[in-house]
């Protein structure tokens, strides 16, 4: 080793030079965190007799669906022709609703393992991960895994993936995360193709800086954020800020992942690690923003893009005493996952809740999960909708949410919503459905590409609004499941749609209004009407159930009145004795009607039918 690298030897004896940082990106199921199992394994940082299956995946929720929902760091050392190395792995998802944990990843690192599944070859996802990595100037180590299953193609699979990243074969590595064959040369190829960490360019030396991409909660320390130091050296009891919050602490132990949280006396450039804030106030700490010494001369680091919000759901307790506990709960989850957003609304109907934002409807789904789950929350979730971008005759533009808040069609002067640029790679037996599929969708083919093994590989562009109304779950259906879609939102284009209102006994119920498509307009409305007049109790007289689109009733069904028996004690005698009850009580439903008692009160179990996600 020369002197150069001699003199950059640290306080705490960590070379930058001996330091590769790398994470692992792939598809979902493509035996990622197996994979990152047997490198804990064979690198001896978790002892064989506490090993299991997805070591690295803290979440009953993960373990359950066996997918990585939330990036985890781990530090490994790993011995060399006499060198001792510091491999820092930070493991990413693999679902596309959770691509911004991965880019949050990819920040923090110089090289990625790309790994493809031998069975089933390049997914969309693959391609999405691929241009996040390439984007940000990492080495990319492409790794073909599940090399011991019987359908593997690993001839085949090492070509098309050599091909995508355009390296030659040999470059490619195959490995199997549950033989551990091959996990030896992944380790070598780490150390020899990655680079140590990118030397700083500061004029301020020994001044500590380093950029936040993620953090952790506990209510005994507050804070805890995951870093990765660019500069100087980090150490307890040090003055900190935070850059973009403005905020000062003091830093109350620094550390790394061995893969739990261990403390450290220092941390320094290059290194990966956490430092304890001890700060518990929701809002401060931001992934992205630079931490440094206090009134230093370093300037703030480039941070990461803010998460973009692309569902939006409304989130109300049960039971109404429960609201402070949901408000509680949100924020204590916002501190370990900074995509979620949230504002609390009021309906008159479901009370006192919170329109949040989500990455998708997995992240929606996760998080309600995790609600009910970890603080014993009851909730009514309602439809997952986008967000639109409406402009009024006179000019404004303002960003509706909700469908109840949408303007009335004689004030909108212009409909804009978002859209998605759509990859999707299926069996060439599918793609007949599929095209049918996507027509049905507003879909937009920009071009195809066949690639080795058959597959079709598909470009398209359509509304988000159409994405989301369940087009994964139908792509699996006609594909049988062997179709995989990666997606990215583009800017807003205008939009055909229109609002839609449910008129109970003439009354418009706000918690039923939706946007849909004009073209879908007529089919949406019956479905709905007709949905509400099988689960609404009959009341005492006739109640109309209409759709109104524009001002105009489309669909219409009429729920007969609950029929009374009030001649029913009666046993005999003239017929008019049961003619003057029978106009008695006819007499009586009209003057209810005449002093407007006549309202459908509407029970809560058919609202939570209704607006509930599940109920679609």
């Amino acid at each position: 080793m020369n002197a150069n690298n001699e003199s950059k030897n640290l306080s705490n004896g960590v070379n930058p030079q001996q330091i590769r940082n790398f994470s692992i990106i792939a598809h979902v199921d493509h035996g990622k965190s197996t994979l990152a199992d047997r490198l804990l394994e064979r690198t001896g940082t978790i002892p064989a007799r506490m090993m299991r299956d997805q070591v690295l995946d803290r979440m009953d929720l993960e373990r359950e669906r066996g997918i990585t929902i939330k990036m985890q760091p781990v530090r490994m050392h790993y011995a060399r022709q006499g060198t001792n190395y510091i491999l820092n792995l930070i493991d990413t998802p693999g679902h596309i609703d959770f691509s911004y944990e991965v880019s949050r990843a990819l920040h923090a690192v110089e090289g990625v393992l790309l790994l493809v599944d031998s069975t089933q070859g390049v997914q969309a996802q693959t391609l999405t991960t691929l241009a996040m990595a390439q984007a940000q100037g990492c080495v990319i180590i492409p790794v073909v895994s599940k090399i011991d299953s019987p359908a593997a193609r690993v001839a085949e699979v090492k070509e098309e993936l050599a091909k995508l990243v355009h390296v030659s074969v040999d470059q490619v590595l195959a490995v199997s995360g549950k033989t551990g064959a091959g996990v030896d040369e992944l380790l070598e190829a780490i150390v020899e193709r990655v680079p140590p960490p990118r030397a700083s360019v500061s004029p301020a030396g020994g001044e500590p800086r380093g950029i936040i991409f993620d953090f952790s909660y506990s209510k005994h320390r507050g804070v805890a954020v995951y870093l990765r130091v660019f500069d100087g050296t980090f150490k307890k009891g040090q003055p900190l800020t935070f850059h973009a919050a403005g905020k000062d602490f003091i830093s109350l132990e620094t550390g790394i992942f061995m893969p739990d949280e261990t403390p450290s006396e220092t941390l320094s450039a290059g290194e990966i690690g956490y430092i304890v804030t001890g700060i518990k106030e929701p809002g401060v700490v931001a992934v992205g923003d630079t931490i440094g010494a206090v009134h230093g001369a370093l300037p703030e680091l480039g941070g990461y893009a803010r998460p973009r919000p692309v569902v939006w759901a409304s989130i109300y307790p049960e039971n109404q005493d429960d609201l402070p506990l949901l408000r509680k709960s949100l924020e204590r989850l916002r501190l370990s996952d900074s995509s979620l957003s949230f504002e609390e609304e009021s309906s008159g109907v479901l009370g006192r809740g919170f329109r949040c934002g989500f990455l998708g409807l997995l992240h929606l789904e996760i998080v309600t999960e995790r609600l009910k789950r970890e603080f014993g929350l009851a909730l009514v979730v309602t439809i997952p909708t986008i967000s639109y971008v409406i402009t009024r005759h006179n000019g404004a533009r303002e960003t509706i949410y909700t469908p109840a808040k949408f303007p009335e069609h004689g004030d909108i002067l212009k409909i804009e919503e978002p859209w998605a640029k759509v990859i999707i790679i299926t069996p060439p037996d599918s793609v007949s459905m599929l095209i049918q599929l996507l027509y049905e969708h507003e879909a937009q083919t920009l071009g195809t590409e066949t690639y080795q093994d058959g597959r079709i590989g598909m470009t398209i562009e359509m509304p988000l609004r159409e994405l989301m109304r369940g087009f994964f779950d139908k792509l699996k259906n006609v594909s049988s499941g062997y179709a995989s879609l990666s997606y990215e939102i583009l800017p807003e284009r205008e939009a055909d749609v229109v609002r839609l209102d449910v008129l109970v006994a003439e009354e418009p119920v706000a918690a039923f209004a939706r946007v849909v498509a004009s073209r879908r307009v007529e089919e949406e409305a019956d479905k709905m009407v007709e949905k509400l007049f099988t689960i609404l109790p009959k009341q005492l007289f006739n109640t109309k159930i209409q759709a109104r689109v524009q001002g105009r009733i489309i669909a219409s069904r009429t729920l007969s009145a609950m029929r009374k028996d009030v001649t029913g004690y009666l046993y005999g005698g003239d017929v008019s004795r049961k003619n003057k009850l029978l106009d008695k009580q006819k007499r009586g439903k009209k003057k209810m009607l005449e002093r407007g008692t006549g309202k459908v009160t509407i029970p809560e179990d058919v609202f939570m039918k209704m607006v509930q996600s599940s109920a679609e």
